[in-house]
């Protein structure tokens, strides 16, 4: 089992998720957050006076999979995320993790048959 955690743009979250329902993934966690990369924010232009703004709002997904939906759910988040077809700084990032070990709360359930 893994821990998918993809940081997006905001307007490419619909299109995200029309791609992960289309690989069968119906589950998953949305996050509103905020954060820069290698860019450190954009410089913006209010009532004559520039600005910069370090923090851009970005949405975090996060989704555990079984380890054989790794790579579907990795290549419809990068495809429904990248910006055009050559894509554009600030597109986002996808880090994997291990995951030890999933409780459904409800019925004790365990692993795999959790997710």
């Amino acid at each position: 089992m893994k821990l998918i955690l993809a940081i997006i743009r905001p307007e490419s979250l619909e299109s995200v998720r029309e791609k992960l329902y289309a690989k069968g993934i119906d589950s998953m966690t949305v996050i509103d957050v905020q954060g820069h990369g290698k860019q450190k924010g954009h410089k913006e232009l209010y009532r004559g006076r520039e600005y910069q703004v370090e923090f851009l709002n970005k949405i975090q997904l996060e989704l555990a999979v079984a380890d054989d939906m790794v790579d579907p759910v990795i290549e419809a988040i990068a495809s429904g995320a990248k910006s055009g077809s050559m894509g554009a700084i600030g597109d986002g990032k996808i880090f994997v993790t291990n995951l030890e070990k999933v409780l459904r709360i409800r019925t004790g359930e365990t692993n795999e048959s959790a997710l």
